[in-house]
């Protein structure tokens, strides 16, 4: 097997890489485990910051909860907490990168057709067998072995309103149901007092 690069960006917008090793191990640190889904979402990453339209400033998609943001904020400088990466729950595995001002960018995807030349990945990735009657290293292996190759890839453009520097001055109010404070943008209640609570009172 060849030895495989995983590109980063850095602070200072320019590219390196991890050998694919390094880039396991920070996984593994990271995540907890050698999470399969986390290990494509390192290579889905890596081809959409080498095919980003021009500009170092970038916002990110992930359009499932589970490994895919993750890779996104151990590759790129998007995170959940500077806003510059939303997760989009669609259950579907795939990421957009796209430039920040225009919305210009491109969106990486797991192939459902190519993914068949990889029987035991197809297998995790649709769930085919349980857990325990998967075969772990082979998984690994083709997982490495297929890289990107796993993937397909299209130019999108991003929804106006998802693009443009995030505003750090909204205005904060104090809810008038639960008395805590919370970012105005709509109606005078808190998003939880207005119905999206997650927790049983």
């Amino acid at each position: 097997m060849e030895t495989k690069t995983i590109s980063k960006l850095g602070g200072d917008g320019k590219m390196s890489s991890y050998t694919y090793d390094e880039y396991k191990r920070i996984v593994k640190e990271f995540h907890g485990s050698l999470a399969p889904g986390l290990l494509i979402g390192g290579f889905m990453v890596d081809l959409a910051l080498k095919n980003l339209p021009g500009g170092q400033f970038f916002d990110a998609i992930a359009e499932t909860k589970t490994c895919l943001p993750d890779a996104i904020q151990l590759l790129t400088p998007c995170t959940i907490g500077n806003g510059w990466l939303r997760v989009m729950n669609f259950s579907r595995f795939a990421i957009t990168l796209y430039e920040k001002e225009k919305g210009e960018g491109v969106r990486v995807y797991i192939d459902t057709k190519k993914i068949e030349a990889w029987p035991e990945v197809r297998d995790w990735f649709f769930k085919v067998k349980p857990k325990k009657e998967q075969n772990y290293q082979l998984l690994l292996d083709q997982i490495a072995d297929a890289g990107a190759g796993l993937c397909s890839m299209k130019k999108v453009r991003v929804r106006p309103e998802l693009t443009g520097f995030h505003a750090h001055g909204s205005k904060i109010a104090i809810c008038p149901s639960c008395g805590e404070a919370f970012k105005i943008k709509n109606g005078d209640k808190c998003p939880a007092c207005s119905g999206e609570n997650p927790y049983v009172d």
